[in-house]
């Protein structure tokens, strides 16, 4: 553990200006607060907050942050507050321990809710100042060192996944390379313990029986830079277990296949030099084809910039060479902290910030705290491409992103309202997948909106979740709709008046902030449309079965929209569903009954299950079949039969159904009796008629027995 004057030391080795005092107190406050703690490791509490702070010093952080993390336990664990903090070490501190207090245990049922809800706060905390995102990276990555000490496995590798799967891309995203491979090969060693060490000793082998030709690499190298008059420093670094088995994972080849273990670094003065060298690599060394990338002049999100090529080198074996300046080096490992910004006062930049501002409008926006966290994980996770728009704007999108995606990056609404894409020039769908350096140009038209289709090709986070906003907002129109249908039809039959201002009184009673939302939750039947009424009208008994007569018959006269529905009475485009336990087909009498979270569901009149809602007259609807627009259409029946249990005779039964083009969609052998074995299948039927000759030819065949429509 780090000693008091030792922590000072480090920081003021790269800070002179910085408030010594206040470091010497919050150290020994730390100390006092945590005094009678232990960790699981047995050493006393205060060597972990001693530590992040340290870890902070290796990225010369400002002293804020050094004090903050040598505090970021007390307010949660010690009977220290936020107001002796704020007291002692100004309210920037106690701001940004409060932002990076370890999160509450919150009660929540599952630990995938819990992990969402907790990054969730993460994001929202970060959002209001960058330096608590880099405490806790911090905070992870010593507990990660000290992980081992843990004696859950459960717990251990829980922790590990979360590393891995929310810490990583994060110190990814902000740049902070040695702390991202750091906590990766923590986490994989927990995760997948045995490949970790057959990597290891592997390596460990290869390391013994290379150091002759890694020497031998680099002296050639530097002789290269020498020759052409070029100044540079020249090293050579192992490629890491994770690194390793991520590739090898990827390509489906054993570790012996992986030839380039070993990466060279070329780091130079200028941004001149680093061609200069390129050029000069090129020239005496085979280039291995699709291994050139220039994240100079195209960085990367989080602003790394650096040359990657692979070569056939001078030993004749591939090697993987990085070419960059001094200041590239720097904020490839710094990554954020590289650029002083809070010793310049500067908190936020625009590019460099802009997934953080995608990442609060996802979470503005995401309807709970898990579709939240499987957005981010979408967002921050994937290899880019990078596409430009027809002025010439890159636009950075994950690996496997559509033209789609590329219009939400641009707008929301530009998203919204796309209709097509020019790619290259070329007109081409929406759901074609970009290549790097395709130009995208987005043909819009006011009347196109969002298809519920889109989500299934869509690939960002930013695209699914304005895809869902508003499919989310269309549907809660159809609920609003449907609420006041229902709440019009029951008052003009019983002669009640009534008005969506009837309900304002009332709001306060279902919880409800709007009249759109309590007649949004009655229509979507998240409160019973009775409970309701009889709140606005005590005086007045509804008569159930007057009320089930009443919505069989006050179905109102055909409108134009009917003919758009699949379904005669239903508001067009709201969420419909036919039910599993009768299978529903057209000539079948039918109901519509309002299902929780679903819409309308479509039930056979005779259906079983109806008799659940006997005594809820306001979730059912008189509807029927639009037989128009149902004609060629074709929906699932579930049909029943005794099959021969002889050779061909499935062939023949199939071969029938396919005369009338009926597909089988699902087949269940059940009982075996005798010779004959009982089969429920499910068919494609254009309407009853159809059902009935395929019945009629499937008994008529000596191989079948009582061939019958089944119903639960």
């Amino acid at each position: 553990m780090l000693r008091q004057y030792e922590l000072v030391e480090r920081v003021k080795s790269y800070d002179p200006t910085a408030d010594e005092e206040a470091l010497n107190r919050a150290y020994v406050f730390a100390m006092k607060m945590h005094t009678a703690q232990k960790r699981e490791s047995g050493d006393p509490y205060i060597s972990h907050p001693v530590e992040v702070a340290g870890i902070l010093t290796d990225y010369r952080l400002d002293a804020a942050t050094i004090i903050t993390a040598l505090l970021h336990d007390t307010v949660e664990d010690t009977p220290a507050s936020y107001a002796d903090i704020k007291l002692l070490f100004g309210e920037d501190v106690a701001n940004l321990v409060e932002g990076v207090t370890k999160l509450s245990k919150v009660q929540i049922q599952s630990e995938a809710s819990k992990q969402a809800e907790n990054f969730r706060k993460l994001v929202l905390a970060m959002s209001q100042d960058i330096r608590v995102l880099l405490i806790k990276l911090a905070d992870r990555l010593h507990n990660m060192r000290t992980l081992h000490f843990c004696k859950s496995p459960e717990k251990r590798k829980r922790i590990a996944t979360e590393t891995m799967e929310i810490y990583v891309p994060l110190a990814e995203r902000i740049g902070m390379e040695q702390m991202k491979n750091e906590l990766e090969d923590l986490a994989f060693q927990t995760i997948h313990p045995e490949a970790y060490e057959s990597i290891k000793t592997r390596l460990d082998f290869l390391r013994e029986q290379g150091k002759d030709n890694i020497k031998k690499i680099i002296t050639a190298l530097k002789a290269d830079l020498k020759e052409n008059g070029i100044k540079g420093d020249v090293s050579g670094r192992e490629k890491r277990p994770y690194s390793i088995w991520r590739k090898m994972q990827k390509q489906n080849i054993p570790f012996e296949q992986i030839c380039d273990i070993m990466a060279f670094r070329i780091i130079v003065s200028t941004l001149e030099d680093c061609y200069k060298v390129l050029g000069v690599i090129h020239t005496k060394y085979p280039m291995i084809p699709g291994r050139y990338k220039d994240y100079i002049s195209t960085p990367k999100p989080n602003g790394y910039r650096s040359i990657h090529t692979g070569v056939l080198g001078p030993t004749k074996h591939r090697i993987e060479i990085q070419i960059r300046t001094k200041e590239m080096h720097e904020v490839a490992e710094l990554g954020l902290a590289a650029h002083w910004q809070y010793k310049q006062g500067v908190h936020r930049d625009g590019k460099q910030y802009r997934w953080l501002r995608d990442l609060l409008d996802l979470l503005n926006h995401a309807q709970d705290p898990n579709e939240f966290l499987e957005h981010t994980k979408i967002a921050m996770y994937q290899d880019q491409v990078f596409c430009f728009t027809p002025k010439g704007d890159l636009i950075t999108l994950p690996k496997g992103a559509t033209a789609l995606d590329f219009a939400y990056a641009v707008h929301s609404r530009i998203g919204d309202s796309c209709i097509g894409v020019k790619i290259n020039g070329r007109i081409s769908p929406v759901r074609t997948i970009l290549q790097n350096g395709d130009q995208v140009d987005i043909m819009t038209s006011k009347s196109q909106h969002p298809s519920p289709e889109w989500e299934r090709f869509a690939v960002t986070a930013r695209a699914k979740s304005c895809i869902r906003r508003y499919l989310r907002a269309q549907k809660r129109e159809q609920f609003i709709e449907l609420g006041r249908q229902m709440f019009a039809n029951m008052s003009r039959e019983n002669d009640i008046p009534w008005s969506d201002k009837s309900l304002e009184p009332f709001l306060a009673d279902f919880k409800q902030n709007t009249i759109d939302d309590l007649l949004a939750a009655v229509g979507e039947g998240l409160i019973p449309f009775t409970e309701v009424f009889r709140k606005i009208h005590p005086e007045h008994k509804l008569r159930l079965k007057k009320a089930i007569s009443i919505f069989k018959k006050s179905r109102k006269p055909l409108t134009e929209n009917d003919t758009k529905t699949p379904i005669k009475g239903l508001i067009p485009g709201i969420s419909l569903s036919y039910a599993k336990c009768c299978h529903p087909i057209v000539g079948d009498a039918i109901t519509g009954i309002v299902t929780t979270g679903k819409g309308i569901t479509i039930h056979t009149k005779d259906c079983d299950v109806l008799k659940k809602f006997k005594d809820e007259p306001e979730r059912w609807l008189d509807v029927e079949w639009n037989r128009e627009l149902m004609k060629d259409k074709r929906l699932p029946v579930r049909i029943k039969l005794s099959l021969s249990d002889r050779p061909g005779a499935l062939t023949e039964v199939l071969n029938i159904l396919a005369r009338y083009n009926s597909n089988v969609e699902n087949l269940n052998t059940l009982d075996r009796s005798g010779d004959w074995t009982d089969v429920n299948m499910d068919i494609s039927v254009l309407d009853t008629n159809q059902l009935d000759s395929i019945l009629n030819d499937l008994n008529s065949l000596k191989i079948v027995s009582n061939a019958h429509r089944l119903k639960l």
